[in-house]
Formats: structure tokens, C-alpha cells, sequence
């Protein structure tokens, strides 16, 4: 009877195995499907109105159900069912949608504002990387130009709507905000950053063509970009900032606690209590900063942390004179990593990257530098940004740190790799996950010192500000909003334990308040992954390749962290 039910299943094994994998790609194409739509609708006149989508809270709801149909269907598949890679994609969805439905569920679509971002600039980006190629190409930009007021104007009815019930963003983020939205009221449509790809359009159009456009485009500005942002302005100086949250944190706003949880679950992929994290953080201050002062002792400086910290903040000689300089500089390292990298990575991607600084619009309440990715079949490279305002807030110090994390071996190689991916459904290509990436780009920091980066004490000192920076977060960002610290307070914790300057620490906590959850993904990941080499290179001894470890790290795209453990697992096994 064993014989006969062994056979069965051996026959019947495969016929399950199919059925299941057919399943879930009918799942995701439903998934990508659902995401192309809303993500690229076509408009419903031929003014463009709608090309921008429909954010209207019934919007969200309708989005919200989507989801939460997905989910009971994905967990009618069964694991052993589907191949490896199925299997990841099944963990990467379900995560996808446990995500979007906690959104909705505590209302998060109501502030659709962060202290260096939000949908009105994430519009200038979305415009300014668009592939203008053909005549048709430059209508849907004209289009898109038009129906700003309508996109614009239903973010403020949620603005609105949060107001009414107390689901609003942090006072305390808005001071210099209208930087993000007045830089657009321009007078003439040539004055327009909008305009740019018009001034020279293809030598391929006829002259009466560009004609048709430019005077398209230039109405387009006027009566679209320009009218949409004059809303905004009006609106958010006379209704919004002044009925913004007084206190800091988002456990002050309705399930405030919960909410901040369930964001802590999803920036870090993992469930771990906030006040565990917390405690984690404060650990991890104590150690990097018992590090801080070995450091801080070889530069010969006389003084204890806190006055070295000043002297660094203020010293000429760690800043540069002018934004060319700092750039040349960001430049310089990124090409010398460029060149350390085959000895760490066996596999590197064919997309190149540039350097250049953060656009005027965005610099004043803007991070010290961030990547641009450029996505797949993109007419341009990723773009490693460096902030070259206000120079005396950029010090030269932390610049290997922010090229390694930013550029490669950090979010370029990364997120390019993870663009190549092959044989995996098209969302694993383009999906981004915090914990995963940013972990990543805060080890490739630590990796510089085996890179051969960080030889003298003060570039040194930078690479421990950063990682204590981030150490900080997991302090920070939980104290202020399960524990009702201050703007203040954030502001000081960072002052007394890095080397950041002033500016980046009252820009970073700004960020925080604004973005809940968020900062605590770079620490957790990092941990994780340094977690992992440990026990591969324990478990494998003299076995251990540093390259085929990277390698298999990278190999997946991006992973949720218990997804990622898993992998290393299945590497540490194979490699025996």
C-alpha cells in the first residue's frame, strides 16, 4: 500500500508542480498588469486629463481590495509546489501586498508629503526622465503638462481630508519647503525647467512640427505645470502648513502607534518590536563611538569627542571651496572604486553611472547625496547626485562613504544588476525594498576598508560618522515617534554623536519625522547581511570567496531579508 501511495505521488508530483506555477504566473501577470494600468493610464480626452492616474480616495480603496484579493489567492499556492525562484517571487509579492493594504488600512495615502519629496516632485522626476524620441513622445509630455492641475488638485483634497481627521504631516518639516513648489512659478514658459527638452528637438521633425510643439508645449506650461503649482503654493501656505500636526511624531495622529509599527515591520522586512529596536540602536552608539575616539586619538587632536566634533565642523580644510571642486572630488572616488571592484564582485553591471549635483529645486532640504537610477533601456546612465549647497554643511570627510554607498559598490551596482535580471517575472526587475537596498549600500561602506579606502584617520572618522549616523536612526527615528522626543532632541542626539554637520542634522531630522519607519531599514539590513558573511565564512572556512559571496547576495535582486538568509543558506549548501 506505501508502494502503491509513493507511486502515486511521484506520478501525480510534477502535474501539482505545474499547476501551481501556472498559478502564480497568472498572479503576477494580473499583479503587473494591475500596477501598468494604474501606473500609465491613457488619458480619457485628448487635453491628457487622466495620463497622470486618479488619486482619489475611492481610488485607493478600489487599489487596497486589489490587493487583498491577491493575497488570498497567492496563499492558496502551495511553497513546495513551485520552483526556487517562483517561490521567491510568491514571498516578494506577498510581501507587496501586505504593504499596500496596512497603507489603506491606517490611511498613510493621506499624507502623500515628505520633507524632501512628495508627489509634486516626484512629477519633476517622473517629466524629466521621460524618453522623448518621437513626435508622439513629446505630445503625451504635453499632455501629462496639462492635466497637472487635476493630479495636483486631487492630492489636495486628500491633504484636505486629512486635515478633517487628523492625518496630517509634522509642522515642523515645512520651514523652507516652498522651495519644492515655488521654483516652478516662473513668468514665461522658456523660464520653465519644463522646457528644456524643446529647445532642441530632433533634427528628424519638420520645421512646421517643432513649431506645433513649442507653441503646444508653452500653453502646456502656463496653463498646466505652472497653474498647478500656483495651486499648491496657495493652498498649502494658507490651509495646510497651518493646520499641520504640532507634535513631531506619527504616534500622535489616529492609530499612531500601530501605524508606526506596521511601517517598522515593512522598511526593515522583518517583525521586530520598535522598542527592540530602539535598544539595538543604543547598543550600536556605544560601540561605534568607543570607535569614534580610537580614531579620533590617532589625528594627535587634543580634546575630547565633543570638541573634535566642532573642530571638524568647522574646520577649511574639510570642505571644499567650490561646488566644481566637490564634485571633481565625488568624481575622483567613484573612479577609483570603479576600478577595485573586480576583485569583490565577479559580475558587474553593463549600465554606467555619471556624477553630477542634486538639481537647485530640490538641494536646500535635500539629503548629502543619493543615486538616480536610470531604468532599463534607458537613453542615459544612473546618476551618483552630491549636494553642492551650502558648501560648509558638505565635509570632504564622509565623501569616500557617500561615493562607496551611493555609486558603486553601493545603489548603482545594485539596482543596475537588479535591472538585468533574467527569467524573473518583470516587477522582481524594478522593485526596490529598503532594508534589502539600503542594508546593501551602508555594507558596501564597511567594504571600502577592504577596498583600500579610508587611509587616513579623518576619512576613517567619516566612514564611522556615517555608520553611527545610521546607528543613530534606529534611536532617533523610534524615539520620535513611539516615544514623543522633539525635533530638538533629534537634532542634538545626532550633533553629540557625529560629525554631520548642523544643516545635514536639522535636513536628516526632518526627513525622519517625515518619513516614519524609513531609517530604520539601513542599520537592520546592514546588520543582516554582515550577519551572513559571518556565518558563511565560519561555515565555509578556507572555502570562502569573497566574490562568489557578493555574488549570491546579488544574484536574486531584491530580497526581503528573511528571503535573503534563506538564499545564503541555499549558497553556503551549494558551495560544500
Amino acid at each position: 500500500m506505501k508502494a502503491l501511495l509513493f507511486l502515486f505521488l511521484l506520478i501525480t508530483a510534477p502535474a501539482f508542480g505545474q499547476k501551481a506555477s501556472k498559478q502564480l504566473t497568472a498572479l503576477v501577470g494580473s499583479y503587473e498588469n494591475f500596477q501598468r494600468k494604474e501606473s500609465r493610464p491613457e488619458p480619457v480626452d485628448s487635453l491628457g486629463t487622466g495620463i497622470l492616474g486618479s488619486f482619489t480616495e475611492a481610488d485607493f480603496k478600489r487599489r487596497a481590495g486589489f490587493y487583498a484579493d491577491l493575497a488570498l489567492q497567492l496563499d492558496k499556492i502551495k511553497d513546495a509546489q513551485l520552483s526556487r525562484s517562483e517561490q521567491i517571487s510568491k514571498g516578494l509579492l506577498r510581501f507587496i501586498c501586505k504593504e499596500q493594504t496596512e497603507h489603506y488600512r491606517y490611511k498613510g495615502y493621506l499624507i502623500p508629503l515628505l520633507a524632501d519629496d512628495g508627489f509634486h516632485i516626484s512629477y519633476v522626476f517622473d517629466m524629466t526622465s521621460m524618453p522623448l524620441n518621437t513626435p508622439a513622445d513629446y505630445r503625451r509630455y504635453i499632455q501629462k503638462l496639462r492635466d497637472f492641475p487635476r493630479y495636483v488638485q486631487q492630492h489636495l483634497d486628500l491633504l484636505a481630508e486629512g486635515i478633517r481627521t487628523g492625518m496630517t504631516q509634522a509642522k515642523a518639516i515645512f520651514d523652507g519647503y516652498e522651495v519644492t513648489y515655488k521654483s516652478h512659478l516662473v513668468q514665461t514658459p522658456e523660464a520653465s525647467l519644463f522646457y528644456r527638452p524643446f529647445r532642441e528637438l530632433p533634427e528628424s521633425f519638420s520645421e512646421s512640427e517643432k513649431e506645433k510643439l513649442r507653441a503646444a508645449v508653452r500653453t502646456a506650461i502656463m496653463d498646466g505645470a505652472v497653474a498647478g503649482y500656483r495651486l499648491m503654493a496657495d493652498f498649502m501656505e494658507q490651509q495646510y502648513i497651518p493646520n499641520a500636526r504640532a507634535k513631531e511624531g506619527i504616534g500622535s495622529v489616529p492609530n499612531g502607534l500601530a501605524y508606526y509599527q506596521s511601517l517598522a515591520d515593512y522598511y526593515t522586512t522583518l517583525e521586530i518590536p520598535v522598542a527592540d529596536i530602539h535598544k539595538k540602536g543604543l547598543e550600536e552608539v556605544a560601540r561605534i563611538r568607543s570607535e569614534m575616539e580610537t580614531v579620533m586619538r590617532q589625528t594627535g587632536f587634543k580634546g575630547d569627542l565633543k570638541a573634535f566634533l566642532e573642530f571638524l565642523r568647522t574646520d577649511p580644510q574639510f570642505y571644499a571651496d567650490s561646488p566644481e571642486e566637490l564634485i571633481k572630488e565625488a568624481t575622483y572616488i567613484s573612479k577609483l572604486a570603479d576600478g577595485r571592484l573586480p576583485a569583490f564582485f565577479s559580475k558587474l553591471p553593463r549600465q554606467p553611472y555619471g556624477v553630477e549635483p542634486v538639481p537647485d529645486h530640490l538641494a536646500p532640504k535635500y539629503t548629502g547625496g543619493r543615486y538616480n537610477p536610470a531604468g532599463p533601456g534607458s537613453k542615459r546612465g544612473g546618476y551618483y547626485w552630491v549636494n553642492t549647497y551650502n558648501l560648509p554643511s558638505r565635509p570632504l570627510y564622509v565623501l569616500e562613504a557617500l561615493t562607496l554607498h551611493e555609486a558603486v559598490p553601493g545603489h548603482h551596482l545594485q539596482i543596475a544588476l537588479n535591472y538585468e535580471l533574467t527569467d524573473v517575472p518583470g516587477f522582481r526587475r524594478n522593485l526596490y525594498l529598503s532594508a534589502y537596498g539600503e542594508g546593501w549600500a551602508l555594507y558596501t561602506e564597511a567594504l571600502g576598508e577592504e577596498m583600500g579606502f579610508y587611509n587616513n584617520p579623518y576619512s576613517k572618522f567619516g566612514k564611522l560618522t556615517y555608520e553611527m549616523w545610521r546607528a543613530c536612526r534606529l534611536v532617533v527615528d523610534p524615539g520620535i515617534h513611539a516615544y514623543g522626543w522633539s525635533r530638538e532632541q533629534a537634532i542634538a542626539y545626532l550633533a553629540d554623536n557625529t560629525a554631520l554637520s548642523m544643516h545635514e542634522c536639522t535636513t536628516e531630522t526632518d526627513r525622519y519625522i517625515s518619513w516614519p519607519g524609513q531609517a530604520l531599514s539601513y542599520k537592520i539590513g546592514e546588520l543582516k547581511i554582515k550577519e551572513l558573511r559571518r556565518k558563511a565564512e565560519q561555515e565555509m572556512g578556507e572555502r570562502f570567496d569573497i566574490r562568489a559571496f557578493h555574488d549570491a547576495i546579488l544574484a536574486d535582486g531584491t530580497l526581503t531579508l528573511p528571503l535573503l538568509e534563506q538564499v545564503v543558506k541555499e549558497y553556503i549548501a551549494r558551495e560544500e
